[in-house]
């Protein structure tokens, strides 16, 4: 693998490098290391993790989430409902 980089960076990976009696590659390698852990540590659940156990557990039509009729029905649905709330 061959790497690029600006100039004061590679000066900075250098001195470090020395600075810890290291090869290069080896501080690299652990800098990307420790960069990849913490990006899985902060990695927050998806909406699809937090109710994964609820997809396909109700009942109904099973394109329910893609069909616009439905979404169409419900809000005309909502929207007569509102409208009695309000009188």
């Amino acid at each position: 693998m061959t790497l690029k980089l600006p100039e004061t960076l590679r000066r900075g990976v250098e001195e470090e490098a020395r600075r810890r009696g290291v090869p290069k590659s080896v501080l690299i390698r652990e800098c990307m290391e420790a960069m990849l852990r913490r990006k899985q540590r902060r990695k927050l659940p998806t909406c699809l993790d937090l109710v994964g156990d609820l997809v396909g557990s109700q009942p109904g039509p099973r394109d329910a989430s893609v069909n616009r009729r439905y979404l169409e029905e419900a809000v005309l649905a909502e929207h007569g409902r509102a409208r009695k709330n309000s009188r």
